[in-house]
């Protein structure tokens, strides 16, 4: 059982309590009456008859008084004058003048108080404490929002309505149902401890402890949340929505699950913008973009997705800290953005993309993709590639701008734009040891510079260069390269910084 239905019965147990008060003799009129033959305490009363008690007026077209007991029983037609703006209707009803209840029922007995009508087949009406209860089924309507439930109480002072059991909550808006509710009708708020699905137009909330307002459209939402969009859905710990403006506030545990475009964003603090297509994820902040089975780890301290009008995935953007992870390729960079309709990914502010034994620096890089995998690297400024033989070696290129041209991300050819300069260790491709295996030798290095050069791959490994622009190559035995060529201006190894697995991408290096 939980809080609030505890708190009811703590309620009902002190309405029930025995109220001390003087008592007072229900007074009447009526056109005729007559006393029962078989009781002469009991009044039968007829035409026009009505009954005044302690400021409440009650009105039949006929009833009995049992003056021994003061207990009025109203047959036909009956009208309660409760308060000057609660009144109450039904067929029959019972009046106890010392406990001060009134027990009516009825096809559909009425209750109006104000702007609230309550509705039920039996209705009991509590003087003392201006309640009103309902066993069976009651209907209430106040403004715009209309709620069903098979028990309630209503408390006239307060405007304070407590459901349970099959209680439905709808507006011109949306639509709630849970178990247990209170409803207050001035602030139009609703109170829910139980699983609650709040159902709109445009998206459905589901929460087992939270608010919701039918006059502004918002919810709030402290337990098991979940708010599903169309092919959206998020959970937090906390929400806060405005189905108003479709915007919401989540906070703890914050996932955004994009089914249709195979889109997660997760993070600590979370905010959905459906009227502006955007959703914005901090502290923690991770997004999983899913194609083909393979998925794309991002990570930074802020990221923003956006959708097309037609809810599609259209873009990203991460900031600050950011860390990404594929199978096929790593990186780091200060910010990133992502287009989806362009199959394009660009790092930028201190990039440094990894793949295979590749450490590659720019400016900018920015991969684009096709169906079948990456298929074009553009890397702009101060490009830097390297990758390490040994502890003390390393091949490394250096220009201007680069592009590395891919076919099912495999590199074909890459072309090194401006004031191109090499130093590239050259293995013995038929080398062997002592048992006739394979075994890498290192027999010379190629050191010099050149306008522009050309690499070829095979297997993602150089294996042909050619330089253009009055090109200054030398071939150096490993002893005669000097001190001062073997490491490029701007070499850096950031191996220490590379995300191994996805998980690394938290890992701050």
């Amino acid at each position: 059982m939980n809080w609030l239905k505890i708190l009811v019965l703590l309620i009902l147990l002190g309405v029930s309590s025995p109220v001390v008060r003087a008592q007072r003799v229900i007074e009447y009129v009526a056109g005729m009456g007559t006393r029962d033959p078989n009781n002469p305490d009991i009044w039968i009363l007829y035409q026009n008859v009505k009954a005044m008690h302690d400021g409440m007026t009650l009105v039949t077209d006929s009833a009995s008084l049992d003056t021994r007991n003061n207990i009025f029983v109203a047959h036909r037609n009956v009208t309660i004058y409760i308060t000057d703006t609660t009144t109450l209707y039904g067929k029959t009803a019972i009046y106890d003048g010392t406990t001060r209840i009134a027990d009516v029922w009825g096809d559909t007995v009425t209750l109006i108080d104000g702007k609230t009508v309550l509705k039920s087949d039996l209705l009991t009406y509590d003087r003392n404490t201006s309640t009103a209860s309902y066993f069976h089924w009651g209907h209430t309507v106040h403004d715009d929002a209309v709620m069903d439930s098979r028990k309630g109480y209503y408390h006239s002072d307060t405007r304070d309505i407590y459901l349970f059991d099959d209680v439905v909550l709808y507006d011109t808006s949306s639509h709630l149902e849970t178990d247990t509710l209170l409803y207050n009708t001035q602030t139009c708020l609703a109170i829910f401890i139980s699983p609650t699905y709040i159902y709109s137009d445009s998206s459905t909330i589901y929460s087992e402890d939270g608010t919701y307002n039918t006059d502004t459209r918002e919810a709030q939402s402290f337990k098991a949340t979940r708010l599903t969009n169309c092919e959206k859905w998020l959970t937090a710990d906390t929400l806060f929505f405005n189905g108003e403006r479709n915007y919401g506030e989540a906070f703890g545990n914050v996932v955004i699950v994009d089914t249709l475009n195979k889109v997660i964003c997760a993070g600590r603090v979370g905010i959905t913008d459906q009227e502006n297509h955007s959703s914005f994820v901090t502290d923690s902040a991770l997004i999983i973009y899913i194609d083909k089975g393979d998925s794309l780890f991002m990570h930074g301290d802020t990221i923003y997705a956006f959708n097309n009008d037609d809810r599609q995935f259209e873009s990203a953007k991460v900031f600050r800290n950011v860390r990404v992870y594929h199978n096929d390729a790593q990186a780091v960079c200060d910010s990133l953005f992502f287009s989806a309709p362009d199959s394009m990914l660009m790092f930028y502010y201190n990039p440094v993309v990894w793949y295979e034994d590749y450490q590659c620096l720019a400016d900018t890089i920015t991969c684009i993709y096709d169906s079948s995998g990456v298929r074009l690297i553009k890397m702009r400024g101060n490009v830097l590639a390297v990758e390490k033989v040994d502890s003390l070696k390393y091949n490394q290129i250096k220009g201007r701008n680069a592009d590395v041209f891919c076919l099912k991300s495999e590199p074909l050819y890459a072309d090194i734009l401006g004031s191109a300069r090499m130093v590239y260790y050259v293995l013995d491709e038929e080398a062997s040891d002592s048992l006739g295996r394979p075994e890498r030798q290192l027999i010379g290095v190629n050191a010099g510079v050149g306008s522009d050069m050309r690499i070829y791959f095979k297997e993602r490994k150089p294996r042909r260069f050619a330089t253009f622009g009055s090109p200054d190559m030398k071939m150096y035995p490993l002893e005669k390269l000097p001190e001062d060529d073997k490491f490029l201006p701007g070499f850096v190894w950031l191996t220490d910084k590379r995300p191994k697995s996805p998980s690394d991408v938290f890992l701050a290096k």
